[in-house]
């Protein structure tokens, strides 16, 4: 499990962002949730998140520059994520989906991400 946190810009604000790829979705708090438009969901998700499980019935599409590379990616509306091992609060969580769809590598030993296979295209078969 790889654990890299980087500030990534949403809609010109910065917010404080984990990327996990022990998790398997992507989740943003409210206070970023409420810069795109929320969806309500058919049904419910439980999440183990921050240590608790919290209940999801909201997404968005998550627009976000990682990087300066912009992303799209589908994250769950949680109530908190929890924080850092500072204590720096994290608001957003890029989970292993987005990161495999978008390319984007945590290297773990030099706590950083390699954005170089980044992809503007998409090839499907």
């Amino acid at each position: 499990m790889s654990r890299i946190f980087e500030l990534v810009q949403v809609n010109g604000r910065k917010f404080w962002t984990l990327f996990d790829t022990g998790a398997k979705h992507s989740y943003v708090v409210p206070a970023v949730a409420r810069l795109m438009t929320r969806r309500k969901m058919a049904r419910a998700f439980r999440s183990a998140i921050g240590g608790k499980v919290q209940k999801s019935d909201t997404d968005v599409l998550l627009e976000a520059k990682v990087q300066g590379k912009l992303i799209e990616t589908r994250a769950l509306v949680v109530d908190e994520i929890g924080n850092d091992d500072t204590g720096r609060p994290i608001e957003i969580i890029i989970g292993a989906l987005s990161m495999q769809e978008w390319a984007i590598r945590p290297i773990p030993d030099e706590e950083r991400l390699d954005m170089s296979c980044y992809t503007r295209s998409f090839v499907e078969f």
